[in-house]
């Protein structure tokens, strides 16, 4: 068992059912902005600058219209994270070369090695799932995006999730 929740990481605010981003670049601005909402501009833009500097490395599409953006930032006290859907899908430069329509992003401090790998764990185990991608990629809004997270958790590991 895996008491690790994604869901405690997503706050439903976190979540965005359609994207208005046509490129990558603007689809990590976007998300960033939504994470850091509320915590200034600037940490906004040094998460979209972490984001974007990972990205660097390499894709973090991982195929099946995926994506899992991930950074770290020393000054954030907390790990979070956000689900964001593209209608139409984003160049992402995935293994599959499909266009990535589903981003689960996470942003930890700097010192959050294990924890950081055990959420991007996590959200791969979430991604396996056929049925968990087709779901999200119909559901209506964020409330049923966020109800279809926590299910699939549940499936995973059958224990309540703490939702903020």
């Amino acid at each position: 068992m895996d008491d690790m929740r994604i869901a405690n990481l997503i706050s439903r605010d976190r979540i965005v059912a359609s994207l208005r981003a046509q490129t990558k670049d603007e689809a990590l601005r976007e998300i960033a902005a939504v994470i850091g909402a509320g915590l200034g501009a600037s940490v906004e833009q040094e998460i979209c600058d972490a984001l974007a500097q990972r990205e660097r490395l390499a894709s973090t599409g991982i195929g099946e219209f995926v994506a899992i953006p991930h950074g770290k930032l020393d000054r954030l006290p907390t790990m979070v994270a956000a689900l964001a859907r593209s209608r139409d899908g984003i160049d992402f430069g995935a293994m599959d070369g499909q266009p990535t329509r589903l981003f689960f992003v996470i942003v930890a401090p700097g010192s959050a090695n294990g924890m950081h790998l055990r959420a991007l764990a996590r959200v791969a185990r979430l991604c396996k799932s056929a049925d968990f991608r087709q779901q999200l990629l119909r559901a209506e809004a964020t409330e049923a995006m966020f109800e279809i997270l926590c299910s699939a958790e549940h499936a995973l590991d059958p224990q309540p999730a703490d939702v903020p």
